[in-house]
């Protein structure tokens, strides 16, 4: 390993946002809980737990994760279309609930960072690295500049994005391989670095140089299961492996 934990030849960053740069992925739980727990109510099943959000829904573009959550619960609603309401109990309006839920949240709240990871990223952008955010969420050019690090992020490839360009969502690797193409690297010289099973899945798949899971919840031992080199609670580790 060389300069800030990081390989030789790697020549760009890859991150993800919850969890990894932003501490909203506590905000996005609690708003899935707010709408899958009266669903599993009216279907006699037990409340949505945090395992079930590391498993079926974490990383994942909202109408992917609610489609495997309700599926592993045994209930298959109606896929509807992207205009649903959010009060339809198709698999769209489903998503567009929980999406309602957590923009109340994130402006009842606000959006904080991790300051040792975003210290990561402030010295990696600054040392010339090229940078860039990828993630699910449909939010993340907002959650990007509520967090005040816009200036630290070259590229930004979120569920906007990747709908317009029909990319399929994480565990697939388009996402992170669409990044690294507006970055002008192969996947090989670059690193990912993610909190979510099927985020490090999806950066094993793509064959990137470097995939870095980021434990901030007891999972270090599934992040390696799902194919990350290296593990950390926190990103500041790497600069202090340097």
């Amino acid at each position: 390993m060389s300069r800030f934990g990081l390989p030789d030849g790697i020549q760009a960053c890859l991150f993800d946002l919850d969890g990894v740069l932003t501490r909203t992925a506590s905000v996005h739980r609690a708003a899935w809980r707010d709408v899958f727990d009266p669903l599993l109510v009216s279907a006699g099943q037990p409340p949505f737990t945090d395992e079930d959000y590391a498993r079926f829904v974490d990383g994942k573009p909202r109408r992917d994760g609610v489609r495997d959550f309700l599926a592993a619960r045994g209930i298959t609603p109606a896929e509807g279309s992207p205009g649903d309401s959010p009060d339809a109990d198709t698999v769209s309006g489903i998503a567009s609930r929980k999406n309602v839920l957590l923009l109340k949240r994130l402006e009842e709240h606000g959006v904080q960072v991790f300051p040792g990871s975003v210290a990561y990223l402030r010295v990696v952008h600054g040392s010339g690295i090229p940078t860039a955010v990828v993630t699910s969420s449909a939010n993340g050019a907002e959650v990007i500049r509520a967090a005040g690090i816009e200036h630290l992020i070259d590229q930004r490839v979120d569920g906007v994005v990747a709908d317009r360009e029909g990319l399929s969502g994480k565990p697939a690797p388009d996402t992170f391989l669409e990044a690294a193409r507006r970055l002008g690297v192969e996947p090989a010289e670059a690193a990912v670095f993610e909190d979510a099973r099927a985020g490090v899945a999806a950066g094993r798949a793509g064959g990137f140089g470097l995939v870095v899971g980021v434990d901030r919840g007891g999972q270090a031992d599934a992040l390696r299961e799902s194919g990350a080199d290296v593990v950390v609670d926190d990103l500041s580790q790497l600069l202090d492996s340097s």
